[in-house]
């Protein structure tokens, strides 16, 4: 304190000092923490196994337009998804996705192709592990390669959000917001591929009617923050998940665009029917 007294200034002085440097220090490592959270790796906390099943596509309307199978399996740390549609016109879309299971969630591979009666019409694929991303449509003779920005256990796209939303759904139904990103393709002028930023959150308990029963599901809301510019020439909407309520999680409904922002919306439920309903609030 003598050191305070030479200096002109009283104990008290630099007991406010000294305390508003700790109240900063703490502040610090408030925000230092927080960006460490908002930049994690979706954590693996429902391992992925072995699934099979034979769900349906149809309009956003609900109107059936397609039979599916589902397929899913483990090789080693592995797992594999391969969900193929069926069109009676003879059209014929695959998505395939490959990912490790380890501590975190990593998505490696994502592929989907559109054939019509066994002609190439559209494909879209992204290698994770390079980050080279490539789009084909055949009638307009385009071809676009491009190398996108991965994070690893962050970045993801199709089947790969129903997946990583089932190990953050704890999180998700306590009103938590996550924020992953998204691998897309711009539908003009050149197809460019595209890394967006989507932030996750729990859009409620709801009920639909499918395969003649009312199911539970929790519906989950996948938003892109797409850039004000870009909003101008654009519009992408959301995407909506539902998976079984109660857990453990498994897939229920997808709803959003084929694959790119501009295309049809489209439905898909895990049970096939020509009578499955919209979903409605309800339950809990």
């Amino acid at each position: 304190m003598a050191a305070a007294a030479a200096a002109g200034r009283s104990p008290e002085t630099y007991v406010g000092m000294f305390a508003g440097k700790i109240l900063a220090a703490m502040y610090s490592i408030f925000i230092a923490q927080w960006l460490a959270v908002s930049a994690f790796a979706v954590e693996v906390t429902q391992p992925a196994g072995a699934a099979h099943g034979y769900p349906g596509l149809y309009d956003i309307n609900g109107k059936k337009l397609a039979n599916a199978e589902f397929k899913q399996w483990l090789e080693g740390d592995d797992l594999y998804v391969v969900i193929n549609y069926r069109f009676s016109n003879g059209q014929f879309f695959e998505e395939k996705s490959r990912f490790r299971q380890g501590k975190d969630l990593i998505q490696e591979e994502w592929s989907w192709k559109e054939l019509s009666h066994g002609k190439p019409l559209r494909a879209f694929s992204v290698d994770f592990g390079s980050g080279i991303a490539t789009a084909h449509i055949t009638k307009d003779n385009k071809d676009v390669s491009e190398k996108v920005e991965v994070k690893p256990g962050r970045t993801f796209a199709g089947f790969g959000f129903t997946i990583a939303i089932s190990n953050l759904r704890k999180r998700l139904v306590k009103g938590e917001h996550v924020e992953l990103s998204a691998v897309g393709f711009s539908p003009f002028p050149t197809l460019k591929p595209q890394v967006v930023t989507v932030t996750i959150s729990h859009g409620g308990v709801q009920r639909m009617k499918m395969g003649g029963r009312s199911l539970k599901g929790d519906e989950f809301i996948i938003h892109p923050e797409v850039p004000l510019i870009a909003k101008l020439f654009v519009k992408v909407p959301d995407t909506k998940i539902w998976l079984t309520n109660p857990p453990p999680a498994g897939f229920l409904r997808w709803e959003g665009p084929t694959v790119l922002p501009t295309d049809p919306m489209i439905r898909v439920d895990l049970i096939s029917s020509t009578n499955n309903g919209p979903a409605e609030a309800g339950g809990s």
